[in-house]
């Protein structure tokens, strides 16, 4: 597997430049993290290319919402910069979500006077949208939904299936999904079910155990059956680890890289 480390829940005991390279020492093939715009991207490039190590993505959208018909032109806008920055990096990627997110991962607006009618028709243009210029930069979208009892209650996006329902619809390869275990596990279960049935749309997948979204082994998730079935299936894509230790990255790491 490409294992792919988040840095903004490992290797957080060392300055932010320096995780690049400890991250490939023990052994991740790259790296992802959040929000580029807090970020010296000059210096994140050079950080990465002395590490040899390639970045994976980081967040793609932040303020806006796909599921508001009126954030159509600033969600657009948003996503042209994050493309920009891509590039700017050497990035393959950016992620995407259906809510605007704060501080911790809070849904800012649970947009309860829309129907799910037009929240969903709206997710869809503003995608089809979004893939002319993903195309245009080259930089791959992967959509991610999201738990909805612990961490972002309100998310409007909860499940695979339409996930990768709307990615089918649209049919770029600038337009894919991000499956989150650790999400997946909370909201609809049947991890390995669900890859089978979908990962024809599937580009990245996260991984945390679930309760306490620590490393392998700490939760209720069967890690093995999951790799198994990804090995299985064929999956090409990059594992991302987005967990923060229960101890320390040492240890976390150790556990991740025992399959």
């Amino acid at each position: 597997m490409k294992r792919c480390a988040c840095i903004d829940t490992l290797y957080t005991e060392l300055p932010f430049e320096e995780r690049f390279a400890a991250a490939k020492k023990d052994g991740f093939e790259s790296v992802e993290f959040w929000d580029w715009r807090i970020r010296d991207l000059k210096k994140v490039r050079a950080a990465a290319e002395a590490a040899g190590i390639a970045i994976s993505g980081f967040n793609g959208d932040n303020d806006f919402s796909l599921v508001d018909p009126e954030q159509e032109a600033a969600y657009l806008d948003a996503l042209k910069a994050s493309l920009e920055a891509a590039q700017a990096v050497g990035a393959e990627t950016v992620t995407i979500h259906s809510n605007a997110l704060g501080d911790g991962g809070i849904v800012v607006n649970h947009y309860d006077e829309l129907s799910d009618t037009v929240k969903l028709c709206s997710m869809y243009r503003t995608l089809t949208e979004s893939v002319k210029l993903a195309e245009q930069y080259k930089i791959r979208m992967n959509l991610e939904a999201l738990n909805i009892k612990v961490d972002h209650v309100g998310n409007f996006l909860q499940t695979t299936q339409m996930a990768a329902e709307i990615t089918r619809l649209i049919g770029s390869p600038y337009l894919m999904v991000l499956f989150d275990a650790y999400h997946m596990q909370y909201n609809e279960g049947a991890l390995c079910y669900n890859l089978e049935k979908y990962i024809d749309q599937i580009g990245h997948i996260h991984v945390a155990d679930c309760p306490g979204r620590h490393e392998p082994g700490t939760g209720e998730i069967c890690y093995h059956n999951v790799y198994e079935t990804l090995k299985r299936l064929g999956y090409k894509y990059r594992v991302g680890y987005e967990l923060f230790p229960e101890t320390d990255t040492k240890t976390a790491v150790a556990a991740i890289m025992q399959d």
